[in-house]
């Protein structure tokens, strides 16, 4: 897998300093169909400024996620979007795969956070004991780095299999939380599950990455243009602790959400 470029840095400062709404100039797109698959990331859970879309029902897919926003500059495309908030792995195998085809010239993958206990980690964080949280946390950590590189392995060479023509693209996670004290919301974290919470993170992305290496597919980094737009951060991309909105706590805004599609352009450009 390439490193990541001097071009790319410098682009993703560029981003980070001002975020525009206008995605970069691309590399052309070949015609076909375009399926996105993954968990609530993918599907745009976090995007208040408008409503899911009806028929999506417990999917909570959002008009402005990143693959429906990628699909919309490359009117070439096809988008078949069975994203699902919720999703595992196994679920993604089980309820998604079947959109790929001979056709599929370009897959969206945005997956791993549920496996690795997204949703216990910031239960137990939030609302539970500087014990509790290191456990979650610590164990989130152990499963990103063994069983889920293994299940992305294979997922990834499922992909490949089912859709031999097309560019693969596996979108990480940004790092949910900033460092520091600066407000969460209703609960504010200390800097001890902060840390925690950034230790699992950055396994889960080392887990993924893992898989990466060892499928060839592409991969599209994303702490790094979150960097300074955390949650509990002074100028965040990331949700915080919002009661009225319990299932948008810790994913992006319509702004993060932009960011991935950003980086996606950006990713395939310079290829």
């Amino acid at each position: 897998m390439r490193k990541t470029s001097s071009f790319l840095v410098s682009a993703v400062v560029a981003l980070a300093a001002s975020f525009a709404a206008a995605a970069p100039a691309s590399a052309a797109v070949a015609p076909g169909d375009y399926v996105a698959i993954g968990d609530s990331y993918a599907s745009g859970v976090g995007d208040l400024t408008t409503p899911y879309l009806p028929e999506s029902g417990a999917c909570k897919r959002s008009p402005n996620s990143y693959p429906r926003t990628f699909a919309k500059n490359h009117p070439t495309l096809t988008l078949q979007d069975v994203t699902c908030s919720g999703a595992t792995v196994a679920d993604v195998r089980a309820n998604q795969l079947g959109a790929l085809s001979g056709k599929t010239t370009l897959v969206t993958i945005t997956v791993g956070g549920n496996d690795v206990g997204f949703e216990s980690m910031a239960n137990n964080c939030l609302l539970g004991t500087d014990q509790a949280c290191q456990d979650a946390t610590n164990l989130g950590a152990y499963y990103a780095r063994t069983k889920l590189t293994e299940d992305l392995t294979a997922l990834y060479t499922d992909v490949r299999q089912r859709a031999p023509k097309a560019q693969i693209y596996v979108l990480g996670y940004p790092r949910l939380v900033a460092q520091g004290t600066g407000s969460c919301g209703a609960v504010t974290l200390n800097d001890f599950r902060r840390q925690q919470m950034l230790h699992a993170n950055d396994h889960l992305v080392a887990g993924i990455k893992d898989a990466v290496d060892r499928t060839g597919v592409n991969f599209v980094e994303m702490r790094l243009p979150f960097e300074g737009h955390e949650a509990c951060g002074p100028d965040s991309w990331i949700n915080g602790v919002d009661p009225s909105h319990v299932s948008e706590i810790f994913h992006p805004t319509n702004t993060g959400h932009r960011a991935f599609a950003f980086m996606l352009e950006l990713e395939r450009g310079i290829r």
